[in-house]
């Protein structure tokens, strides 16, 4: 099976080019190729299919060439991804698949516009965020409180006093299911700065992972939300390096690096 392998801002992903769907991309599979000991080592695999050729998605085919059918590192369905998407839209460009400037992406949380040229960041219109009132998280024995946003995907925001770089996030977050029957990705944030923030997430599926282009989005909704504001752009650090998320009033934009390390052969189990 033919693979590469991308970061964005470190957040990994193994990119699986399958134009007409073809691959048995089954829960178990992508768990294997994302196991670090004995796989590829990924949060996620980006599985590249035309959107025509994808049922679930086939009705945005007219909007959108290319899905991206994008997994978790435990196998579970994702509705979105926003450092995958960058990284995505990096692929089909650098294959020659798709031409730099705009491009549409469609997933299961609908058709995504990215910006990019050969070289540099990359862009992606997030869309406008829900926020869905507060719930409650408890991480190593403490307790925080924290927004529910979604961004296509479910996202609990939590804006703490203590350094997010002393927490312990090797267990999953204990969070309220009646919430979110679906899990949830679990941000803790500081605020250092104007409009400057530092977030540490924990995701669904695949664990605390070194950068969320969602996640990012859902911190800055949640600080912007706390501080009074709704417009502006805000730089995130994350442990893999810094995003940038704008805030307009109808949408909201991520950007950020999305780089292509490897390509290979992957032997079938």
């Amino acid at each position: 099976m033919r693979f590469l392998k991308g970061h964005g801002t470190e957040n990994d992903f193994v990119i699986l080019p399958d134009p007409d769907n073809e691959l048995e991309v089954s829960a178990a599979l992508v768990a294997t190729v994302c196991d670090r000991r004995t796989g590829l080592g990924a949060d996620g695999v980006l599985h590249v299919v035309r959107t025509k050729l994808a049922p679930e998605v086939a009705a945005l085919a007219g909007e959108a060439e290319w899905f991206m059918d994008y997994r978790n590192a435990d196998g579970s369905m994702a509705e979105m991804c926003g450092n995958g998407a960058r990284v995505f839209a990096r692929y089909l460009v650098d294959a020659g698949l798709a031409a730099p400037g705009e491009l549409p992406v469609a997933t299961r949380g609908g058709v995504k516009r990215v910006r990019l040229e050969r070289e540099g960041d990359v862009s992606v219109e997030m869309g406008p965020p829900t926020l869905l009132g507060e719930s409650r998280t408890s991480v190593a024995g403490h307790d925080y409180t924290g927004l529910c946003v979604d961004m296509g995907n479910p996202h609990l925001a939590c804006l703490i006093g203590e350094p997010v770089a002393q927490l312990d996030l090797t267990h999953q977050p204990g969070f309220d299911t009646s919430d979110f029957p679906a899990g949830v990705n679990i941000e803790l944030i500081n605020v250092v700065g104007p409009r400057r923030v530092v977030m540490r997430v924990f995701e669904r599926g695949s664990g605390e992972t070194r950068s969320c282009g969602t996640g990012a989005v859902a911190s800055v909704v949640a600080a912007a939300h706390l501080a009074g504001e709704s417009l502006g752009t805000w730089t995130v650090e994350v442990l893999g390096g810094t995003l940038t998320v704008t805030l307009e009033k109808d949408t909201t934009y991520l950007a950020g690096p999305a780089v292509l390390v490897a390509s290979g052969e992957f032997l079938l189990p």
